[in-house]
């Protein structure tokens, strides 16, 4: 069969197309990766392709078809097939569908506690972990019930025209955020993890309207309402997501500013990341007062040159 005939076969199933999965005994495919494997030729049938994969499948599948040869089940039930399973070999294929699950549904969170009554949901998100310089920014974002805004997503998958976009349009429509800010001095002190603990905990409190739970991404918090981290979270959650924008447009204005003063280091294009770059201008030129100390490269040129 070729695939035009599949595809039109597809059509007739009443799933939505990027919920198919189509397997057979070495190979699952999702509709929307513009690929071909193995087995079927696909030009819009895929989001992403795994070889050599085995999915078990039942012989019945409700009312999904099995056309020349191949099962066409939802992405879900293939998704509680291989968690029944319970093959350690599947863990990572497991993870990959949930994510993909959840991005087709960023707002799966939020949902659920709307549904327990609560509707001051916090997002919260940080930038500026790896740097070797400046600040690390934390944000803090309470979306309403109806907030849209087409295409929001973690932050490092949007262009930089876009990030500009959503963060006007995020501090707009949001009941209320925040935004926390620790120095490269108090990193060097506490240690960046703590001192990203620090600039969330300062992004909550910052809020002009405090949030009655907070989702993170992925770091627990010891705060005074409930918290729930979410491990992908700005890719799983609407609020971090909008959180993710404000942290890390708000981090590369001060960056921007930083160049303006120290144009060597290239800041406006590495943000303060230890790009090649970046570490030849540590060489020539040494190392500026908002250079985080603690880190190795800093810290190497300061042995190197007994400072």
């Amino acid at each position: 069969m070729k695939k035009k005939e599949i595809i039109e076969l597809l059509k007739k199933i009443p799933v939505p197309c990027e919920q198919f999965v189509v397997t057979d005994n070495s190979s699952i495919v999702y509709h929307g990766l513009k690929r071909e494997c193995d087995f079927v030729s696909v030009d819009s049938l895929v989001d992403f392709y795994i070889e050599n994969v085995k999915v078990n499948v039942v012989s019945s599948l409700n009312s999904y078809d099995k056309i020349d040869g191949y099962f066409f089940s939802t992405i879900k039930d293939c998704l509680e097939k291989k968690k029944i399973a319970n093959d350690i070999n599947d863990k990572a294929i497991i993870k990959k569908l949930e994510l993909y699950l959840s991005s087709l549904d960023n707002y799966q969170y939020e949902r659920r506690l709307r549904e327990q009554g609560i509707t001051l949901i916090g997002g919260v998100d940080e930038v500026g972990r790896g740097p070797l310089v400046g600040p690390v920014v934390a944000a803090c974002c309470i979306l309403p019930k109806d907030f849209h805004l087409e295409g929001l997503t973690d932050s490092k998958k949007l262009s930089e025209a876009k990030r500009e976009y959503f963060f006007e349009e995020i501090k707009k429509q949001a009941i209320s955020y925040g935004i926390g800010i620790i120095s490269e001095k108090r990193i060097d002190e506490i240690n960046i993890y703590q001192a990203t603990k620090e600039a969330m905990k300062e992004a909550i409190y910052n809020c002009s309207i405090l949030p009655e739970y907070v989702l993170t991404d992925a770091m627990k918090l010891d705060l005074d309402i409930p918290v729930t981290p979410i491990i992908k979270g700005d890719l799983k959650s609407i609020t971090i997501s909008a959180a993710s924008v404000l942290a890390k447009v708000t981090r590369d204005h001060m960056m921007y500013e930083l160049d303006k003063k120290y144009p060597m280091y290239d800041f406006k294009n590495n943000v303060g990341y230890p790009t090649k770059k970046h570490l030849e201008a540590i060489e020539q030129y040494g190392i500026i007062p908002e250079h985080r100390r603690s880190y190795g490269p800093i810290k190497d040129y300061l042995e190197k040159n007994n400072r």
